[in-house]
């Protein structure tokens, strides 16, 4: 287990059902910076949620015997237009680097805005800009603070014959949904910090809400 991992405990299992995998199709990508890679992007059939989820296979992901696998949930804003209030853009980025180099998945999970959608979360960076922090915002729109699920994830995961997990993520309601789903997690990795002036409150927010391992100034 490496250094900046830790062990997700056992939890009491509740498998959905089986997915299929629909298409597999290669795709080469480019980012800004310059950095490219090849992908094989999956889609499936039987998804439980009905929603058009994708995973990634990156690097060696075949023969990877416990994959790197980064469920990424959809931001619009951050993942294409950049924006700086969030972390998104940045984490998407540095996930499909390094699970380039260990062989893995990247679930491009449909639900933005921790599942309240794409309109509702531009509501409540609206509430944000008048002093509500991320997840208080999400309660102020009648939602709740965190809305996602990762059904779909361990679906997609057992449909391309994923037992096992090495988990990328700061995030320890997403260890918890996978193992209660079925997925083991042999351990979770943290991402970097992808910190700025425009989204450090933000980052606070998920420290102090739900406990993510994030290393934050003071």
């Amino acid at each position: 287990m490496s250094a900046d991992a830790s062990p997700v405990p056992a939890a009491v299992s509740v498998v959905p059902p089986a997915a299929g995998v629909r298409t597999k199709v290669r795709v080469p990508l480019r980012f800004p910076d310059g950095w490219a890679t090849t992908v094989d992007v999956f889609t499936f059939t039987g998804l439980v949620d009905g929603k058009e989820h994708l995973a990634l296979g990156i690097g060696d992901y075949e023969n990877a015997a416990v994959p790197l696998v980064r469920p990424h949930s959809e931001c619009l804003t951050g993942d294409v237009f950049g924006s700086q209030r969030c972390d998104c853009g940045p984490q998407l980025r540095e996930a499909l680097e390094r699970i380039g180099e260990r062989g893995g998945y990247l679930l491009y999970l449909r639900q933005e805005g921790r599942g309240i959608g794409l309109y509702a979360k531009l509501d409540a960076y609206a509430l944000q800009d008048d002093g509500m922090d991320t997840y208080e915002a999400n309660l102020a729109l009648g939602r709740g603070e965190d809305e996602r699920d990762y059904a779909a994830a361990a679906q997609m995961l057992n449909a391309l014959g994923v037992g096992a997990i090495r988990l990328l993520s700061n995030n320890p309601d997403k260890a918890r949904q996978l193992a209660r789903l079925g997925t083991r997690v042999a351990e979770r990795v943290p991402t970097g910090v992808h910190v700025s002036d425009a989204n450090v409150r933000y980052l606070r927010a998920k420290v102090e809400h739900t406990g993510h391992t994030l290393a934050l100034p003071a």
